[in-house]
């Protein structure tokens, strides 16, 4: 690992973030067309910064769309944002943490309760508004993260939200898959995937400091959970074609190159 390298990485973000805020703020409040896609842009800078080369494979979808994810990173959220203009559902804590929670409000993220089953009606109600604004949202369906190399049970009761017509649901696969240009290893991979017990402050730095990385986004074919299934049967579909991708990116990184 380089320390030099974090201390580099996380000057240049900061005094690329910090004077941004501001201005993210004032789209929010005035220009909302702006404040859906500024942040895209801003994410993009953010994986230069950071080291990330990202391949994407196929068209992402256009909303109103719900992106449904595996769960691997915290970089998660600079890689989906640089996709494509996006908002994220998240777990409520999220809006409590410092810095990070500013960041995730300036992006409108719809914070949710996993925790109790009867604050998901509310939830998904505040969801299908966003996507009558037709807003594209991430949806990490696994309701947590994972080691980066199985994809956990998809959860069904956010897919619920994608019942209005026209709402299209896209399974999508994020793989890390490359490091310095050599596949990524198990060895190598918990300086990235962030699951379990782990630190963020500690494991962000240990992430910067081995960078660079490949990222791989897998864009599959849209579903829509009107015309075609129950929100379980697509909850299940969706997770079968998302670790199929992983287990084709992790195992032919060379393919996506």
């Amino acid at each position: 690992m380089n320390p030099l390298r974090s201390w580099s990485v996380l000057i240049v973000y900061a005094l690329a973030t910090i004077p941004l805020m501001p201005l993210q703020q004032l789209f929010v409040w005035a220009w909302p067309g702006m404040a859906r896609v500024f942040p895209h842009y801003y994410h993009r800078m953010v994986l230069r910064i950071l080291g990330v080369r990202l391949k994407v494979v196929g068209e992402p979808a256009q909303g109103p769309a719900i992106l449904a994810c595996n769960h691997v990173s915290w970089l998660d959220i600079e890689v989906m944002s640089a996709v494509a203009p996006v908002s994220f559902i998240a777990k409520r804590e999220v809006n409590r943490w410092p810095f990070f929670g500013s960041l995730a409000r300036l992006q409108r993220t719809v914070f949710v309760d996993r925790e109790r089953r009867h604050a998901t009606g509310p939830s998904r109600d505040e969801m299908r508004e966003r996507l009558k604004a037709g807003d594209t949202l991430v949806l990490f369906a696994e309701g947590t993260s994972g080691d980066g190399f199985s994809v956990l049970p998809f959860k069904s009761a956010f897919f619920g939200a994608a019942d209005e017509p026209g709402v299209q649901v896209q399974p999508v696969t994020i793989a890390y898959n490359g490091h310095r240009n050599l596949p990524m290893t198990r060895r190598l991979m918990p300086f990235y995937a962030w699951y379990g017990d782990m630190d963020l402050p500690p494991h962000l730095w240990g992430a910067i400091a081995s960078g660079p990385i490949e990222v791989t986004v897998i864009c599959h074919p849209p579903l829509r959970l009107a015309t075609e299934m129950n929100r379980k049967q697509l909850a299940r579909h969706a997770e079968t074609l998302v670790r199929q991708g992983l287990v084709e990116a992790l195992h032919d990184p060379a393919k996506f190159r």
